[in-house]
């Protein structure tokens, strides 16, 4: 007879062949039948909260990997907050305002040969509102391909009516409290783009830069040796000459006069020129200048220079002025002269020290890049041209220097330059009339810095980053010269400059824009804000747009606390790329911090860049872009997802490419194989067949105690937000000790034992209770394998409640605590590592061909008395996967195989006794008992005896 048929083998149509690419879509479309999300919040109405705020991608292009990688992150955390048993609403955004869309409105009216001052500004606007409602669509459609689940139908946009409304609002809240003014100050200004750059809006670059060494004629001098000498200055920016008020020193630098002894040839300088410079940086200037020999006639510390007055290099030719030399504390010795010339309309440090000092702050470089018409000698000289490249100002100013005999040496210098994101044109400091968010007013400062300690920052390294930047930064610059953002809605007083602090024309503002959006600021007439208490007449209406980092900035007051979504503020969770520390972070902290007095965040989580695989950043000029459209078309999104959660710590930067995915693809492999194996050794399952734990064998009860300990590290590993730790952890679950040794091992069982057996009854029981928790713990991460698996399912009790339609809509199961058991864990530990040494001694067997099958071996182990006791009423043979076994209490004999991490267990082998049985294909004692089968065992002939398999 042929037995095989009734062998209990494992029966499922969840295939081994993944396939995602096709059953994804097949899954999301299930999903919207379903309405997934709206069943998700019914089902969690009146659970406690979660609440992860998403921080708005710009709606311009096609997701990057940068993206796949922030929104698994973002929807993997909320899936498992939700399955933890909390309401993780979770409402996507976007950032639809500023440059970058404007920039591509731009380029496109620049290829039609169109002018954009020509355009209706109004009409400009509507342009690029509708190029950001297409790429929303667009970039809508990838989040959700990636299984990213939220309130896609109703998602939020910075240029939403009511969120350009409330952005107003929050810009009138710094206004009636004081914290808004105007100033004069140098900002990062883009030529080519014409507007001032936030910090987060820039790169850095390589940029070829002229240097100069420059002397500056001292006029006079609390130190007799100086008269008659010049203090030299080192520069890589000679266009800001013409801007020069001022010099900087260092109080602990050690200065040196030298007079010149003899030069080589082509040199400036002569003999007997006395020239001031650091001690440290002496023979540097020397060599540039060709200064061959000198000698010194004076040295001291810097405070020595208090009170020295120098005249500009320019001086005869509209530069009649005095430059004083200050003390600062930014001058070093790491390059230069240990001089540094102080320009205030042309840097942050010169403008500071230009400020305490009563320095005057000239303008001199207008937003085209050129001097102004009142700059004596360089009046139309162009610093950048308006397409971002070198102008005539570098040329013309050290023209200008060498005729007046005082530029000593020049060259060029490659370094690290700041850019545009956007046009990746280099920009100037210049200083330019902008409004201002005050860091010391209202205490910002200091409640900012009292709020990141109050935050909790994940990787804790975060806090220190956004702590200095916060410390050191200078106050707020929101205004940009564009033309699509929400306006600086606020009116001027013409005859007292000061901004008309009136929160009824703040209100009405915002109730315009409410109703017709942003654009109601430039097209109405200024009667219609300032009402019947202000004369239209007297004051200036500003057309600024605000920075776009207020507008994100700002999305914590518009979406948390609206009441557009069932949401509250403050945010349980902020998660973006590192980068945001200077950028949403930043923009959030202090625009709540200026509003509401703390952070709109609990729980601050970065992560890192994604790189390719040699770790270099991606480009299309290097070829290595790769990107999640591709992936998702060959591997499928939960590759992608599992990517994220084992493939790469995401508090570091990662890296991906085909290797990479290949890794997580085989890791995938044996999870997928992991959901086949239990709902094919399930198929049919009944609660009926539920055996008590206390019932159950050792092993099976190990498996429940590794399943509780499992519950524990999920739960903790979830309240760290640790997705790489515990993924890894659940995926060696399922390979090493459920793979390798606890399927292994009960195949016997599960596929020979009568169905009524209480063996195969325990081992179906844990089986169910490890589908249950694998299936809930893996659906965070593998949202669509997870799903599948659940709805392959075939039991016999159908469904029993409404979770039972998704895996989504589930919770994490319940795992008793009383399944825990040390003592049994510890037994085991040491039996798998004696079971290590017998699987050890049996592949050396089936190497030398000395058995096939491990059933036909006989291994004798020799252990220690402490572990002999250990293995009372354990089956050695069964969890060795032989027919038979023995134990020998004392030492091994010579020959013997063992392991060197597992001391004093040997272990010889020899063949098994008895026949082998034709259902399970052990050799055993009693086989051919029941003369109705002679060629079965015992046991099988029980089993057939009481019904097959079909």
């Amino acid at each position: 007879m042929d037995y095989k048929d009734t062998v209990f083998l494992p029966r499922t149509e969840f295939a081994m062949r993944a396939n995602l690419p096709t059953r994804e879509p097949e899954t999301l479309k299930r999903w919207q039948e379903l309405d997934l999300f709206r069943r998700q919040r019914e089902a969690s109405r009146g659970r406690p909260r979660f609440l992860l705020h998403d921080g708005p991608p710009y709606a311009n292009g096609n997701i990057h990997i940068g993206h796949a990688l922030n929104k698994i992150l973002k929807d993997t955390i909320n899936r498992t907050q939700q399955m933890l048993g909390k309401d993780a609403n979770y409402v996507p955004g976007w950032d639809c305002h500023g440059l970058p869309i404007e920039w591509k409105i731009e380029e496109k009216y620049r290829a039609a040969g169109k002018d954009k001052d020509a355009v209706p500004i109004v009409e400009f606007r509507r342009e690029c509102r509708e190029f950001a409602e297409h790429w929303i669509g667009v970039q809508r459609e990838e989040f959700k391909r990636l299984g990213v689940v939220g309130d896609w139908a109703h998602p939020y946009t910075t240029m939403a009516y009511f969120a350009e409304a409330q952005i107003v609002r929050e810009i009138g809240k710094f206004l009636m409290n004081g914290g808004l003014f105007r100033g004069s100050k140098p900002v990062m200004w883009s030529v080519v783009e014409k507007t001032a750059l936030a910090e987060a809006e820039v790169e850095y670059h390589d940029h070829v830069s002229n240097t100069i060494y420059l002397r500056f004629p001292i006029l006079r001098s609390s130190l007799p040796e100086l008269k008659g000498a010049g203090a030299v200055i080192w520069t890589t920016t000679p266009w800001t000459i013409p801007a020069n008020r001022a010099m900087a020193y260092g109080n602990e630098i050690d200065y040196v006069l030298i007079e010149v002894v003899a030069v080589a040839e082509g040199a400036v300088a002569k003999p007997g020129d006395r020239l001031l410079v650091a001690e440290a940086l002496r023979a540097e200037f020397e060599k540039a200048a060709r200064i061959t020999e000198a000698k010194i006639l004076w040295s001291g510390k810097g405070e020595a220079l208090a009170g020295t007055v120098a005249r500009h290099p320019l001086a005869g030719h509209g530069y009649e002025f005095e430059v004083p030399l200050l003390p600062g504390g930014f001058v070093t010795t790491e390059q230069g002269t240990g001089f540094v010339h102080i320009a205030p309309g042309h840097g942050a440090d010169d403008y500071e020290l230009g400020m305490a000092y009563g320095i005057e702050v000239p303008q001199t470089v207008g937003e085209d890049g050129g001097y102004y018409p009142h700059v004596p000698l360089f009046a139309g000289k162009c610093v950048l041209r308006p397409d971002g490249k070198k102008g005539d100002a570098d040329p013309a100013v050290m023209a200008a220097l060498t005729e007046a005999g005082h530029l000593l040496a020049k060259d060029k210098l490659t370094h690290s330059y700041p850019h545009s994101w956007r046009s990746r044109a280099p920009l100037i400091f210049r200083n330019t009339p902008q409004w201002f968010i005050s860091m010391e007013r209202n205490e910002l400062r200091r409640k900012s810095l009292a709020a990141i300690d109050d935050t909790r920052f994940v990787p804790p390294q975060g806090r220190n980053r956004i702590y200095s930047m916060i410390e050191s930064r200078p106050d707020w610059c929101i205004s940009r010269q564009r033309a699509w953002g929400v306006p600086i809605a606020i009116f001027v007083d013409k005859r007292t400059g000061e901004p008309l602090r009136d929160q009824k024309v703040v209100d009405r503002v915002a109730e315009a824009f409410e109703k017709e959006g942003a654009d109601a600021w430039f097209a109405s007439p200024p009667s219609r804000f300032l009402g019947n208490d202000h004369n239209p007449d007297h004051f200036e209406q500003i057309t600024d747009i605000v920075d776009v980092w207020f507008d994100s900035g700002s999305t914590h007051a518009f979406v948390l606390e609206s009441g557009h979504w069932d949401l509250s503020w403050p945010a349980d969770v902020y998660l973006e790329g590192s980068d945001q520390h200077r950028g949403w972070f930043h923009s959030s902290l202090l625009e709540s911090c200026g509003t509401r007095g703390r952070a709109p965040y609990k729980t601050v989580i970065t992560h890192g860049f994604t790189l390719d695989e040699q770790g270099r950043k991606m480009s299309k000029s290097l070829g290595n872009v790769l990107a999640p459209q591709e992936v998702m078309k060959q591997y499928g999104a939960d590759i992608l997802r599992l990517w994220v959660a084992i493939g790469c710590d995401y508090s570091e930067d990662q890296r991906i490419g085909n290797e990479a995915l290949k890794f997580v693809a085989d890791h995938y492999r044996r999870l997928r194989n992991t959901f086949r194996y239990l709902l094919g050794a399930l198929d049919g399952w009944s609660e009926t067949e539920r055996v008590a734990p206390a019932r159950m064998p050792e092993l099976e009860r190990w498996i429940l105690h590794r399943l509780a300990e499992l519950d524990r590290q999920v739960r903790e590993a979830a309240d760290n937000f640790d997705l790489h730790n515990i993924y890894m952890e659940l995926h060696n679950f399922c390979a090493v000790d459920l793979s390798a040794f606890y399927f292994d091992i009960r195949k016997d069982a599960l596929y020979c034992d009568a169905p009524t057996s209480p063996r195969r009854r325990a081992v179906r029981t844990v089986l169910q209770e490890l589908f249950s928790c694998l299936s809930a713990w893996l659906a965070p991460v593998l949202c669509f394998t997870a799903e599948e698996a659940w709805q392959h399912r075939s039991w016999k009790d159908g469904a029993a409640s409404p979770d039972e339609e998704s895996v989504h809509l589930r919770l994490f199961p319940a795992v008793p605590a009383g399944w825990r058991d040390e003592a049994l864990a510890g037994r085991w530990a040491k039996l798998r590592d004696l079971r290590r040494v017998v699987t050890g001694a049996l592949e050396i067997e089936r190497a030398e061909k000395r058995i096939g099958s491990s059933l036909q071996a006989h291994p004798t182990v020799y252990l220690t008395p402490e572990l002999k006791r250990l293995c009372d009423g354990l089956d050695l043979a069964e969890i060795s996967i032989t027919s038979e076994a023995t134990l020998v209490e004392g030492p091994a004999p010579a020959g013997a195989f063992t392991l060197p991490d597992v001391p004093d267990v040997g272990v010889t082998v020899g063949l098994a006794g008895g026949e082998k049985c034709d259902r399970c294909w052990r050799q055993v004692p009693d086989r051919g008992v029941d003369p109705h089968h002679p060629t079965l065992c015992g046991r099988c002939a029980d089993a057939v005896s009481g019904g097959t398999a079909a």
